[in-house]
């Protein structure tokens, strides 16, 4: 079965694009399908990135929805709209904008990183346009101001936790580090922007999961694929019990050397293979949970 990467960042005009002082940027369009032909990938959603502290490059809505034309059969996209935009102000009618990019074909919004707390008024007023117009959120989770990008959240995510439980219409998709390392308990302020590694002794995240059925999780980038692979064990328990909730995603932004895409892919299909994870939940999480919410 063909898999759908719910997490992806690519340039559309590489001849312009400035690279970080390391070498990294944001994957071509050829480089990003060559990826996805060795995972067996046969459609990414394609994620502006349109707040300057996450990236040095910007991914604007216009070349997602250029790229997703160009190649219909490999990308579809989600649009994004920072909550400052327009007017600076948590009153600002941003389902003017949503509904505009619906109708071009933008079946989400993300990714969300704009460095407010997760829930700040203007956050607040993003969340409350996205869920009158339909369209589910991936956001980024950052550990604190500064430093860091994403929206803002401490130990225990408690601001999330208040969006979440306020809008239970819109579907909230998470990632992140900070997202990923309150999984287990033991997080701390200092690690929780890192790669913990160890048995997992279960932790907020299960809890707000289990609570709250309009929380998703996003697997794409080192923090996902960690998140599983430091406790195969207790991830087979964790992908099972949410096996509805659960998307595959890649989230490559340097082709020639990040590697934790191969490697996840071959742990993953190792998990079924050892009869450790459950081939109706491995087809959901790298499929057709995304059929599902892409509408496809």
């Amino acid at each position: 079965m063909k898999k759908i990467d719910i997490h992806c960042h690519v340039v559309a005009f590489p001849q312009y694009m400035a690279k970080r002082p390391d070498g990294n940027h944001f994957l071509t369009v050829e480089e990003q399908l060559s990826v996805h032909e060795r995972v067996n990938v046969e459609k990414g959603v394609l994620l502006p990135v349109v707040a300057p502290e996450a990236f040095h490059t910007l991914m604007t809505n216009q070349e997602a929805k250029m790229v997703a034309d160009k190649y219909p059969d490999r990308f579809t996209w989600f649009c994004n709209v920072d909550p400052r935009m327009a007017s600076y102000s948590e009153k600002t009618d941003l389902s003017w904008f949503l509904n505009q990019y619906k109708e071009m074909g933008a079946q989400g919004l993300g990714e969300l990183t704009t460095p407010l707390d997760a829930d700040s008024p203007m956050m607040d007023n993003l969340f409350t346009h996205c869920e009158a117009c339909s369209l589910p959120v991936l956001f980024h989770i950052a550990p604190q101001h500064g430093g860091a990008y994403g929206i803002v959240d401490e130990l225990g995510l408690p601001r999330l936790e208040r969006m979440v439980k306020k809008h239970h219409d819109l579907k909230f998709i998470g990632h992140s580090t900070a997202f990923w390392s309150e999984l287990s308990e033991g997080c701390t302020q200092e690690t929780r922007n890192t790669y913990p590694k160890g048995k997992v002794v279960e932790g907020r995240l299960p809890k707000l999961l289990r609570e709250y059925g309009n929380l998703y999780c996003d697997l794409s980038a080192g923090s996902g694929s960690n998140a599983m692979m430091r406790d195969p064990e207790y991830a087979a328990k964790f992908m099972e019990e949410f096996s509805d909730r659960i998307f595959y995603g890649i989230d490559s932004c340097t082709y020639d050397r990040d590697t934790f895409p191969y490697t996840f892919d071959a742990w993953l299909t190792k998990m079924v293979e050892d009869k450790m994870l459950s081939q109706e939940t491995y087809e959901k999480i790298i499929r057709k949970n995304a059929e599902k919410i892409l509408g496809i």
